[in-house]
């Protein structure tokens, strides 16, 4: 495990294709249940009787023993939770529409929508973007194990655009080297609140998890990774901007912690952004427009776009027509 992600949640080593999560925990925990502390640190909503199924069953562990759900944690106290592999019936293929940009042999380009979960897990175990490529593609590499089948990268439930899944385990291998190179392209637009002041910029601040809150992550030194968005003025509407932002990393809820840090959270984000007049039904106002990388088989360079979805649209209009 990567000690710089140990604080708060970090994935692990997996076994038999199980994902392994694990936790350092801070003072100001101590003395928290077990139950109540892991169900509330949980990234996806998952509820505190599924936790202490898994408590029961023997995959949660404090300092590498067994405990009961009434565990009191002490500060210090490393907390791992092996994630049990979703039961058959939560991966079996649905007949879901998919918007397809792109797709051979090797791999598929996805248009998401907004408000599909990418990956089952806890509290989604069906209707995600991997039961349906399950129906479409019949063959999805398998280095993820059978909870993400073919997914090398993912985006947020809330936001919509472009993601890519690999067929088989050469092309995952591929384009999961070029994510960790920095080298696929990753170009979001957004709608955040107030007015943008420079027309380009770099935010460059590492993300780790919120002390004051575990769902959260946040700017700080403590515990992060590096962190590096850069942003252009697209379009101003006085106390609104339409910016075009390039990934160089891919942290989770990156956009969304750079743009609430730099003081102009996006518009209808509801963890970190509070509106001030405007709305957006359904999520923030993000969407993955680009997506480019080299083909794993031919080494060609593929760039594909997508244009934004209806209510990203209807938001422009109303912005553009006061």
């Amino acid at each position: 495990m990567n000690k710089d992600a140990r604080n708060d949640r970090a994935e692990g080593e997996a076994m038999d294709n199980e994902e392994i999560v694990v936790w350092t925990v801070q003072e100001e925990y101590a003395r928290e249940r077990i139950d109540k502390y892991i169900t509330e640190a949980w990234e996806e909503e998952i509820s505190r009787s599924q936790v202490q199924q898994w408590i029961g069953a023997g995959h949660v562990t404090v300092n590498g023993t067994a405990v009961k759900a009434n565990h009191k944690l002490l500060s210090g106290d490393t907390v791992s939770v092996r994630v049990p592999e979703p039961e058959t019936s939560e991966l079996t293929p649905e007949d879901i529409p998919l918007n397809i940009a792109y797709e051979d042999a090797d791999m598929i380009v996805v248009n998401k929508p907004r408000g599909m979960v990418v990956h089952p897990g806890a509290g989604h175990p069906s209707g995600t973007l991997v039961n349906a490529l399950m129906c479409h593609c019949k063959d999805l590499s398998g280095i993820n194990g059978e909870i993400r089948p073919g997914i090398v990268h993912r985006i947020d439930k809330d936001t919509s655009g472009l993601i890519m899944a690999a067929k088989n385990d050469a092309s995952h291998n591929s384009l999961a080297a070029q994510l960790k190179e920095h080298s696929v392209t990753r170009r979001y637009l957004a709608v955040v609140q107030g007015n943008v002041a420079h027309d380009q910029g770099t935010v460059d601040a590492p993300i780790g998890r919120d002390p004051h809150d575990r769902k959260l992550y946040t700017v700080t030194e403590k515990n992060s990774k590096t962190a590096v968005t850069h942003f252009t003025v697209l379009e101003r509407f006085g106390d609104c901007t339409l910016l075009q932002l390039q990934l160089e990393t891919g942290r989770t809820h990156q956009i969304r912690v750079h743009m609430k840090f730099i003081g102009h959270p996006l518009v209808g984000d509801p963890v970190y952004g509070r509106s001030k007049g405007i709305f957006m039904e359904g999520g923030q106002a993000l969407h993955a427009a680009v997506l480019g990388f080299v083909h794993p088989s031919t080494e060609e360079y593929l760039e594909f776009s997508a244009p934004l979805p209806e209510d990203m649209e209807e938001l422009l209009a109303r912005l553009r027509s006061r």
